[in-house]
Parts: C-alpha cells; sequence; structure tokens
C-alpha cells in the first residue's frame, strides 16, 4: 500500500512537470518572437535614421596673430581690413614736446579660440509622388568672446542659427524641345545668398570678405536646370544678420532690418550658370529697394517745423561674374562684383544723401567699388594611401583687390564745405583701395585638418575728413598694412 501511494505521488509529480513543460514551451516561443520583433524594429528604425538623417560638423580651433589693429568681427576672427593710422599728436607737438610720435593703431595682438565649432543635420531622401522633400538645419558657436577691451563680451560664446530650410524638388520634367529633361528645386527658408554662394578657397572665417559676398539670408530660392549644362536661378530674399546700413535717429550710421522692412519689397537675384567639363560660368544680378527714413521734417514757416511721413526710398543693382574650372588636383575660382550699396552683403559700401526737399523728404546716391578676387588650389594624395587615413597636402593662393568708384552723382553739401554731409556706410568712408594676398598649406589625414595661412591686407586711406562730393578720399593718400598669420586645427565628423 505504502509502495502504491509513492507511485502515485511520483506519477503526479511527472503529469505537473509536463503539463509545465506544455505550457512553458508556447510562451518561450512568444517570448523569442517578441524580442525578435523589438530587435527588427530597432534595426528598422536605424537604418531609416541612417537613410534619411545625415548629421555632420566639426570642432575647429584657431590661432591667430595681426601685426595691427583691424576692423574685424566673428571674435576678431573674420578679418576686413586694418584701421588707418591713429597718431596720438602731429609731428610739430613731438617736436615741441620731445616725446616720441606715435601711431596708436599699430599694435600687434594675438589669440585663439574655438569659435564657429559647427553641428548640422540634413535631411533627405522623402518623396511623395513625384515631388522629393529634404530640409538642413546648420548652427555653431559665434561671437560672445573677445580678446579686446574695446570689444563688450560676454565671456559665453553664442550658439547660432546659420541655414535652416526646407526643399522640395521635381525630376525628369519635359522641355519644350521633347529630347531634354530639366530638374526645379525649391528653397525656402535660411540659407546662403546666391551672390555668396561661391565663395573662396580660404581657412579664414571671412572666406574672402569683403572682396567678396558674404550673407546668409531667410529666402525663396528656384533652381532650374535646363538640360545638362544650364541652370536659371531666382531668389527672393529678407534680411536678418546682414543688414544694410542707414540713419539712426541720432543720424549716425546703423545697420538694422528696419530699412527694408519698412520698405515692404524682397530683395531680388537673378542668375544664370552654364557648366561642362570641369568649367562653370556663372552671371546674376542683385537687386535692392530700402526705406532710409520714415519721418522727416519739414519748415511751413520760418522758425517752425513739422515731423511728417516720408516717402525715401533708394535702389540699388549689383550685378556680379564668376567663373570655375577644376581638374583632378587643380581648381582656379575666380569673381568680380559691380557693387552698390552692397554693405549687406559684406562688401565695402554704402550710400549718401544727394538732395533734401522742401516736403522733408531725401534723395539718396549710392558708393559704387568693383571687388574682385582670385583663389588657385593644388594638391592631392601623399604618401601611403592603403591605410584608413589617406593623406592630403594642398597649397591655396588668394588674391583680392577693391576700389572704390565713389557715386555717379554728387552729395548733398548743405554747410559747403566740399564735403558730404550725410554718408551711411559701416566701413572707413575714407578708404580709395585695398589689396589681399594670401598663401595657404592645408594638410588632411583622414577627418582631421591643420592649415597654416600668412594674410597681408593693405588699404589706401585719404585724410580722414577729406571724403569729397563723389566719395572719394583726394588729400593725404597712405597705405596701412597688417599681417596676420592663422594655425587652424579641424576635426571634421
Amino acid at each position: 500500500m505504502h509502495k502504491i501511494n509513492e507511485n502515485n505521488t511520483a506519477m503526479k509529480r511527472y503529469i505537473i512537470i509536463a503539463l509545465c513543460s506544455v505550457l512553458l514551451i508556447p510562451m518561450s516561443a512568444q517570448e523569442v518572437n517578441r524580442n525578435a520583433q523589438k530587435t527588427e524594429k530597432k534595426e528598422a528604425v536605424k537604418s531609416h535614421l541612417k537613410q534619411h538623417f545625415k548629421p555632420y560638423g566639426f570642432v575647429r580651433n584657431f590661432f591667430t596673430f595681426d601685426s595691427r589693429e583691424s576692423m574685424s568681427g566673428t571674435g576678431d576672427l573674420s578679418n576686413y581690413q586694418p584701421y588707418d593710422e591713429a597718431w596720438n599728436m602731429t609731428p610739430e607737438e613731438a617736436a615741441a614736446t620731445g616725446l616720441p610720435r606715435e601711431d596708436l593703431n599699430a599694435r600687434s595682438t594675438f589669440r585663439f579660440l574655438s569659435l564657429t565649432t559647427r553641428l548640422g543635420l540634413d535631411i533627405v531622401g522623402y518623396k511623395w509622388r513625384n515631388t522629393e522633400f529634404g530640409a538642413k538645419i546648420e548652427a555653431d558657436f559665434y561671437t560672445g568672446l573677445s580678446t579686446k577691451v574695446s570689444h563688450p563680451v560676454s565671456g559665453v560664446a553664442q550658439f547660432r542659427l546659420r541655414q535652416a530650410y526646407l526643399t522640395l524638388g521635381w525630376d525628369s520634367l519635359p522641355m519644350l524641345n521633347g529630347k531634354d529633361y530639366a530638374r526645379v528645386d525649391l528653397l525656402i527658408g535660411q540659407a546662403w545668398h546666391p551672390m555668396a554662394a561661391d565663395y573662396s578657397d580660404v581657412l579664414s572665417i571671412a572666406s574672402g570678405a569683403p572682396f567678396g559676398p558674404f550673407n546668409r539670408s531667410p529666402q525663396v530660392k528656384m533652381d532650374a536646370r535646363l538640360g545638362k549644362y544650364v541652370t536659371l536661378t531666382g531668389a527672393l530674399l529678407w534680411q536678418m544678420q546682414y543688414c544694410s546700413v542707414g540713419p539712426s535717429p541720432t543720424g549716425a550710421s546703423i545697420q538694422a532690418a528696419d530699412f527694408i522692412m519698412y520698405s515692404k519689397t524682397p530683395e531680388a537675384y537673378l542668375g544664370l550658370s552654364v557648366h561642362t567639363n570641369g568649367f562653370l560660368l556663372r552671371a546674376g544680378a542683385d537687386v535692392l529697394s530700402i526705406k532710409p527714413r520714415q519721418i522727416g521734417r519739414t519748415v511751413p514757416m520760418p522758425g517752425d517745423t513739422i515731423s511728417v511721413s516720408v516717402k525715401d526710398r533708394i535702389t540699388t543693382a549689383s550685378p556680379f561674374l564668376y567663373l570655375q574650372y577644376k581638374k583632378g588636383e587643380f581648381s582656379i575660382k575666380a569673381k568680380t562684383i559691380f557693387s552698390e550699396a552692397g554693405e549687406h552683403m559684406n562688401l565695402n559700401s554704402g550710400y549718401g544723401v544727394k538732395a533734401k526737399n522742401a516736403d522733408g523728404s531725401w534723395e539718396y546716391t549710392p558708393l559704387r567699388a568693383s571687388s574682385s578676387w582670385l583663389s588657385i588650389v593644388y594638391g592631392g594624395k601623399i604618401g601611403a594611401q592603403e591605410d584608413k587615413h589617406p593623406q592630403k597636402l594642398q597649397g591655396i593662393l588668394f588674391a583680392g583687390y577693391i576700389e572704390n568708384l565713389g557715386t555717379k552723382e554728387a552729395f548733398y553739401d548743405g554747410d559747403h564745405d566740399g564735403h558730404p554731409d550725410d554718408l551711411y556706410t559701416p566701413r572707413a568712408n575714407n578708404m580709395n583701395r585695398m589689396w589681399r594676398l594670401s598663401p595657404t598649406l592645408l594638410y588632411t589625414v583622414g577627418k582631421f585638418q591643420l592649415g597654416l595661412e600668412y594674410e597681408i591686407t593693405s588699404v589706401q586711406y585719404g585724410q580722414f575728413g577729406s571724403t569729397n562730393l563723389y566719395g572719394i578720399a583726394k588729400t593725404n593718400l597712405h597705405w596701412v598694412t597688417n599681417h596676420r598669420v592663422q594655425l587652424m586645427t579641424k576635426y571634421n565628423f
């Protein structure tokens, strides 16, 4: 009897184990399936992100020496031109006092900064029917840090928006000739100005400005590629970071978006590009119409003045021509611009008053300038290329020249002293011409880059305050030169 009970107990144990096994096997299979589904979903998400989202950027450092004080921006890394002489006394005063006569702007400086370190994201590969969609957002660290007491500093670099736009594209559109096909791309948002899109090969973050345009602006731009060789570009633009100059309430020159805001007229661009066999030819023109003032003053009776609304406006046009040729390890680029009031593109320019009317309105005439640059690059792979870090050494030469052409019509001279009464420009108004020469060596190892650049910039100034009624300085002409040596380290990712 006891043995029978033991057998019954063992039998029950086996039955329980068997039942548990039967129940657990489907549960284990379900768990495996769930884990497999999770893994598959994660891989699908990773694949989607990798296919459509392309992050990029770099960490960049500049070590910069200047031989004299210079007009510059972005932590003094974006070099424009050396300041004019600032003598502490006249030769007669120096002779009388026995003290040395000094140019107070002839002081050298040194700095090193990580500004313009960048982060960006390209969004690509989305399509609905025949429409392709894309987007870009790009930002970097900017200003807030300086080595000069004369420049207010926050002590913390700002993180600023560079580009943010969406794109729509339509490919394989039939053309009228029935043989070729067109592609149309539409860009909406903050991006490079079409006049500034072709920039030179230099290490400097100014990209050759002020010898060439430098501007990113809100815009609606269309590129229509008509067949294999021709692209037509049209754009309407607004102003944000890079603005026109004009009078402040105190009468001083300021740069602000107010002048285009009150004009209610977008800046307009039209350009044509021809590209074939390594050659690129681009020509275009930019038209800008702004309102420098909204309120003026009229004198209805002697000794009485009344504030009135005015419709002041100045409209300017700036054409340009760009040439480029690339073959193998060699490339050459050249650009020339005839600018009218092109200061919103970081060009040496501005405008002034040519007439003041009895109704309180003013009339204006733009400063004109010819700005040109040439950029040559040669170099390729060096050393052993079998490893994972290919090497490349490049030699770069940049040359630029600016000529102040003055104005077509004379400025207003209310006090009859032979000099303009109201001249608006963000740079020195006594500059006649400027040139720059900049040789560079750039060494690349994989994603790491090391560059050394020497930049000599020389400006011909006239006597301050001696600008004639056509915007040209005529007296005490002299040259001022700055030597800049810059070392750059950069890691791209």
